[in-house]
């Protein structure tokens, strides 16, 4: 057996250090599987350099390459990897906006994007805010004081959630896939500094909602479109506020009147 020591956080740091490579992990945290093409226009690289940079991320455990045909395809190595890159998105700068392109972008972004598996953005926190307040999902109020708990910092596991009876027939009801675990797991997000609902549930809903024509995904990010349907279903079906708020206009436990506008 091979000693190891602790762990070399350089390897992923050095990784991530270059912007034009954090471009493109941050394109494919919506657990899509994208071409070295693609990936090179989002860095804004030559294809060579692009090239270099996939071999890096990939030698780091940040990216893992698939073959598709003649083509090579790269998504995220892991759901720990879209946890790292959401935890690190909470303590980095945003990056400046020098268009109308980007502002459009960013704002699409922070309104409802994927986050690996499930939903994030506004709308994710709105979502998670609907089903507290509901009393569907029980356990805590969704937000992130950044206050100490002990000896832990608030983050994904310290606020135990639990779906209710009544928040699991309603979601079952809704063709949701429920998960038989009782825990739910949410994490902070980055850009609302709140929680959302993740692991199997946000997957599930995520699901339901892609399947059922209530989000669609964009074409070009990770940016998720809610359709004139979804955001009726969304609102009736689970008391959703539209439009979403920002995180610091949410109050905990006080509900805002709902708007269709």
């Amino acid at each position: 057996m091979t000693a190891t020591g602790d762990a070399d956080l350089s390897v992923v740091a050095a990784a991530l250090g270059d912007r034009g490579r954090a471009r493109m992990v941050l394109a494919v945290t919506d657990g899509r599987a994208l071409p070295a093409s693609t990936l090179a226009g989002e860095a804004g690289v030559s294809a060579a350099t692009a090239s270099a940079h996939l071999r890096r991320l990939v030698d780091a455990g940040v990216l893992r390459a698939e073959q598709h045909g003649r083509f090579r395809y790269f998504r995220l190595a892991g759901p720990e990897v879209a946890d790292l890159v959401e935890a690190l998105g909470r303590v980095s700068p945003p990056q400046p906006v020098r268009s109308l392109k980007e502002g459009t972008r960013a704002h699409a972004l922070r309104l409802a994007r994927a986050c690996y598996d499930h939903v994030a953005g506004r709308l994710g926190v709105a979502l998670t805010d609907a089903l507290l307040d509901a009393g569907h999902l029980v356990g805590g109020d969704g937000a992130d004081s950044g206050r100490r708990d002990g000896d832990r910092l608030p983050g994904l596991d310290v606020v135990d959630y639990s779906l209710s009876a009544d928040g699991r027939t309603v979601l079952t009801g809704l063709d949701v896939a429920v998960p038989d675990a009782a825990p739910v797991r949410c994490c902070v997000d980055w850009t609302e500094q709140r929680h959302h609902v993740a692991g199997p549930l946000g997957r599930a809903l995520l699901t339901t909602m892609t399947d059922r024509g209530w989000v669609r995904p964009a074409r070009r990010s990770r940016a998720l479109t809610v359709t004139d349907e979804g955001r009726t279903a969304l609102v009736d079906a689970l008391g959703l506020v539209w439009p979403p708020p920002h995180g610091p206009d949410r109050v905990p436990g006080e509900r805002t009147a709902l708007s269709r506008a």
